[in-house]
């Protein structure tokens, strides 16, 4: 089981260059649940994600690691708690797929511990959870963009972290797999007490899966805590510009978002 690993950001700041993205940022990720980070386009969701993996240095503030500035700890020490699976990794040429999934092992290998049967288990548990076994001896780059999202989130279960962090994992799949991998990263949180953190666009799958919601807009928090508590109408026409209704979703209970287009405007009572 995890040993709750605590992640957060204190008086964030990031930035490319000179441009800011994300502002005086305060978070707190909740240990052994799943945060859904939601938002417009190019509203800082996934810088965001990048300065938590520590993928990207803050320009000021920090994120603390169980209390030490991520920044600081060596980086084998932060791959054995956090994994990362950023937008569009590119994989190395010819590489298989068991090959870059075993490349999730990585952070558990040094100069006096070689690879184990429990490598070999990891790496077998992750394409099975991923339903990519069968792929296991195809190169990476002969598989479709669903495959190879598939894989990639199998290399990142591979390194068996207390800590997860993923930037649209449901992206190039069809509706049936986003389903299962939102179930999968689910399975994680409640079943082995994992904490997972998701940047995803579809906010009622968002709102379906999330403990925890946070919604952004122009490198700032919005709202956040459970769906049913902060996902309505009006934080939905702040962050989004759009209007809708919102309903209960028949299946899950959760709120489930209804767009009102221009050509879906709701008739007027005679």
């Amino acid at each position: 089981m995890s040993t709750n690993h605590q992640l957060l950001a204190a008086g964030l700041d990031l930035a490319y260059g000179e441009r800011q993205i994300v502002s005086a940022l305060d978070l707190s990720l909740p240990p052994g649940k799943l945060t859904i980070i939601v938002g417009a386009n190019a509203c800082g969701k996934s810088t965001l994600l990048r300065g938590l993996a520590r993928l990207l240095t803050p320009a000021r503030g920090a994120v603390y690691l169980d209390g030490r500035p991520i920044h600081q700890l060596p980086t084998r020490d932060v791959a054995t708690v956090l994994g990362v699976l950023p937008q569009s990794p590119v994989a190395p040429e010819a590489i298989t797929v068991t090959d870059l999934v075993g490349r999730g092992r990585y952070p558990h290998q040094c100069w006096f511990r070689r690879w184990t049967p429990a490598d070999d288990d990891a790496v077998e548990d992750a394409l099975a959870a991923t339903d990519t076994a069968d792929l296991a001896d195809r190169p990476v780059d002969e598989l479709s963009g669903g495959q190879r999202q598939r894989v990639w989130i199998a290399m990142a279960l591979a390194q068996q972290t207390d800590l997860l962090l993923l930037d649209e994992p449901t992206t190039f799949l069809d509706i049936n797999h986003q389903v299962e991998v939102l179930d999968l990263l689910t399975d994680l949180v409640k079943h082995r007490g994992r904490t997972v953190i998701v940047v995803l666009h579809d906010l009622n799958l968002a709102c379906r899966y999330a403990d925890h919601i946070v919604a952004m807009k122009a490198g700032r928090i919005v709202a956040e805590g459970r769906p049913a508590e902060v996902v309505t109408e009006a934080v939905v026409a702040e962050v989004f510009g759009m209007s809708s209704r919102i309903l209960l979703d028949p299946v899950s209970h959760t709120p489930m978002i209804v767009p009102i287009g221009r050509h879906h405007v709701e008739p007027t009572s005679a």
